[in-house]
């Protein structure tokens, strides 16, 4: 087997290499000019003088492509397939734990630990890249997550959930979110070597706190509903959703709804709080299931946030009000967006179909 350390192409690569060589041929025998080779094949002049001078030595067969370049790979197709399980453990399990990044530097030295084989950096970072790694920007996880009961959360409780719903209850989830007046990075375009400036409020002087909640139920169109408050940091202002806010987030859902409420949320305190169990008790219509600790990808609400943040992004706005306009804004556009709810109910794998027996 080649290696991606001498440079070769994969098989899709010299697919297309071969592909442009026959199309180059066929250009050679109607005398087409290099040049003109060369702008309708959108390579480099000096390659098609290459491909010509085979052709004229041997005709097509010598533009055939002859496989993948470079070296033989010094490890054995077992030997990689090893390696890609080494690199799912994580970096933290051979010992760098202090950051949980793989470099090429570090695949090198893996690979001289655990084969006996030397690699450079820059060869160890392609010949991962063709084992189908890329370097990607990670995901978040809490280390306090318990797996265990997120698994039993799924096993037992949401079976139990779904039971409800399929009875005409409807399933929904709740979360919060905040928002400054400076906004979240985005990427946008800026000439090579010239980080892009952008202009945001300099002191925050303002913030928005949202709760929005998801219901879902078999059959029926997936809804949006949502309460802001604006924050102005003046004396004795309480500066995030009370359980007044909550319960008449619910309460206005109940009335849309007009079916009985299946709540699933998070362990806030303000969630768990004595005035809001005593709110709930007083509610028959409304039975709350709590989420597993530190467990935000099994809330589709967190979806909602992600999206509409990106929609944020590099905003240049300069009062709270503004920033609370943009906001509602963004979510009515949801609100009329019903398969894109689905698409932040499917992320978290939950779903109303039974497993197959």
């Amino acid at each position: 087997m080649r290696c991606a350390q001498g440079g070769g192409l994969d098989a899709a690569g010299r697919a297309r290499r071969e592909a442009l060589r026959m199309q180059a041929a066929a250009m050679f025998v109607e005398n087409v000019t290099p040049s003109k080779i060369a702008e309708r094949l959108r390579v480099t002049v000096r390659s098609v003088y290459r491909w010509r001078a085979d052709f004229e030595r041997g005709g097509t067969a010598v533009l055939a492509s002859r496989g993948p370049l470079g070296q033989r790979c010094k490890l054995s197709t077992k030997s990689q397939a090893k390696l890609a399980r080494m690199l799912d453990e994580g970096s933290a399990a051979f010992g760098w734990d202090e950051d949980q990044v793989w470099t090429g530097a570090r695949v090198a030295k893996l690979i001289g630990r655990k084969f006996h084989v030397s690699y450079s950096a820059d060869a160890a970072a392609r010949l991962i890249r063709r084992l189908g790694f890329t370097p990607q920007m990670p995901a978040r996880r809490a280390a306090q997550r318990d797996e265990l009961a997120i698994a039993a959360w799924k096993e037992t409780t949401w079976p139990a959930i779904r039971t409800q719903a399929a009875l005409g209850a409807f399933v929904c989830f709740e979360d919060e979110a905040g928002q400054h007046l400076t906004p979240p990075r985005g990427r946008t375009w800026g000439r090579r070597g010239q980080t892009p400036i952008v202009k945001v409020a300099g002191r925050s002087s303002g913030r928005v706190s949202i709760a929005g909640l998801i219901a879902i139920r078999p059959g029926v169109r997936t809804r949006l509903l949502y309460r802001l408050r604006i924050h102005r940091r003046r004396k004795n202002e309480r500066r995030s959703l009370s359980e007044r806010d909550y319960i008449g987030l619910i309460d206005a859902a109940h009335q849309q709804l007009r079916a009985p409420i299946i709540l699933v949320w998070d362990r806030l305190n303000t969630h768990v709080s004595a005035t809001m169990k005593q709110m709930i008790a007083g509610r028959a219509w409304l039975t709350v299931v709590l989420l597993p600790a530190y467990a935000p990808d099994l809330n589709p609400v967190e979806g909602v946030w992600s999206h509409v943040k990106r929609s944020l992004a590099n905003l240049a706005a300069v009062t709270v009000d503004a920033l609370e306009t943009l906001i509602r804004n963004r979510l009515k556009r949801l609100q009329y967006r019903p398969a894109v709810l689905d698409g932040f109910v499917a992320e978290t794998s939950l779903t109303f179909n039974p497993p197959p027996p």
